[in-house]
C-alpha cells in the first residue's frame, strides 16, 4: 500500500506511521503541485483534495480527510469518483460536550451574570436567578459522535433530554426519547436548553430561522456548536432581544469570526466563544490514532471507519 500525506501533518506523520505500519509505503507532499507529482502512485490519500490532484490520481481507492466536518470539502468530481472518503469523525467525542455543558450550568447557576457583575464589583445578592435542572428538559439536534456525547454528560445532572436525528434509530440508554427530523418542532417546544449538534448540509444550512426560533419554548436557552451557517443570527438576536429566548451561547457563527461590532459581543445574555469548543490537549493523537486505525484497516483489507456519504457530506 502506498499513502500520500498532504499538508502539515504530512512532515510530522510521516516517520511515526512508517514505524507504526509495516506494509506501507508514506510518501509527504507540503503543496498542490507536489501532491500532483506524488499522487499518481498512491492508493490512498490524507489532506484536503482538490480537482488538480484529483485528476491526477490515477489509482486511489481511500481519502482520510483531517477534520470531521466537511461541508467545504467536496465538489463535484470528487462526488463522482469512486473513491471511498472517511473523516475524523469521533475524535470530539468528551470536549465539545464538555463545553456545552459549562454554557448549560453557566446559565442554571447564574455565573454568566455573575461574572458581568464580578467586573463591577457588585454584591447583588437580590439579582440571581437560578434553575433546576432535574426540572428542566434538554434537547439534541443531531444525535451524532458530539450528540450523543451530549446527551451522556447532561445525564448526570438529571435532565431530561430529548433528540432528533435524521438517520440514527436506536435510541441511546441516556435519552429518553428519540425521533426523526421530522419532530424538530416538538423538540424545541418541549426544551429548556436546545443544542445544535447537527452537520452543515443543503438541508440544514440556515435551518434555524425566525421560524425556528419562535416555535422555541419561551424562556428557553440556545446553544451552537455544530455548525455557524446553520443557524440565522439576525433572528437569533431578534428572539432573544425581545425576551422569548432567557439566552444563547454559540461557539461557531454564519461569518467567522464575529465582527468586533456585533450586537451580541454586548448582551448580557449571551456567551461567546471563539470557535474553541474543539480545542482539546491530544487533538492531534487522537486526529493520527484515528488514521493509524484506518491505515491498518485499508492494509489488511477490512471495512474503514468513518466512511461518508459524499453526497450528503457527512
Amino acid at each position: 500500500m502506498q499513502i500520500l500525506l498532504h499538508g502539515p501533518d504530512g512532515p510530522r506523520w510521516a516517520p511515526r506511521l512508517r514505524a507504526d505500519v509495516a506494509d506501507v509505503t508514506v510518501e509527504v507532499s507540503t503543496t498542490e503541485d507536489e501532491a500532483i507529482a506524488r499522487v499518481g502512485g498512491a492508493d490512498a490519500f490524507f489532506g484536503n483534495m482538490t480537482p488538480r490532484i484529483l485528476a491526477a490520481a490515477t489509482g486511489l481507492q481511500w481519502i482520510q480527510t483531517p477534520m470531521a466536518g466537511l461541508e467545504r470539502y467536496f465538489f463535484p468530481e470528487l462526488q463522482a469518483h469512486p473513491v471511498v472518503v472517511t473523516n475524523m469523525r469521533g475524535i470530539f467525542h468528551d470536549m465539545i460536550p464538555d463545553q456545552v455543558m459549562a454554557y448549560v450550568l453557566c446559565f442554571a447557576r447564574d455565573m454568566h451574570a455573575m461574572f458581568r457583575r464580578q467586573l463591577e464589583r457588585r454584591w447583588a445578592f437580590d439579582e440571581v436567578r437560578v434553575h433546576d435542572l432535574t426540572r428542566m428538559t434538554l434537547g439534541i439536534v443531531g444525535l451524532g459522535g458530539i450528540g450523543a456525547g451530549v446527551a451522556r454528560r447532561a445525564r448526570p445532572h438529571g435532565l431530561r433530554i430529548l433528540a432528533v436525528d435524521p438517520r440514527l434509530v436506536v435510541r441511546p440508554p441516556e435519552v429518553d426519547e428519540l425521533w426523526g427530523a421530522d419532530r424538530l418542532d416538538d423538540l424545541l417546544a418541549a426544551s429548556d436548553f436546545v443544542v445544535v449538534c447537527a452537520p452543515e448540509t443543503p438541508e440544514t444550512r440556515g435551518l434555524f430561522d425566525a421560524e425556528k426560533f419562535a416555535r422555541m419554548k419561551a424562556g428557553a436557552y440556545f446553544i451552537n456548536i455544530g455548525r455557524g451557517r446553520v443557524v440565522r443570527l439576525d433572528p437569533l438576536v431578534a428572539a432573544l432581544e425581545s425576551g422569548h429566548l432567557a439566552g444563547a451561547a454559540l461557539d461557531v457563527f454564519e461569518v467567522e469570526p464575529l465582527a468586533a461590532d456585533h450586537v451580541l459581543w454586548g448582551m448580557p445574555n449571551v456567551i461567546v466563544t471563539p470557535h474553541t469548543a474543539g480545542v482539546g490537549a491530544h487533538l492531534e493523537d487522537r486526529r493520527y490514532e484515528v488514521l493509524l486505525e484506518n491505515v491498518g484497516r485499508f492494509v489488511r483489507g477490512e471495512a474503514l471507519q468513518n466512511v461518508v456519504d459524499k453526497h450528503a457530506g457527512y
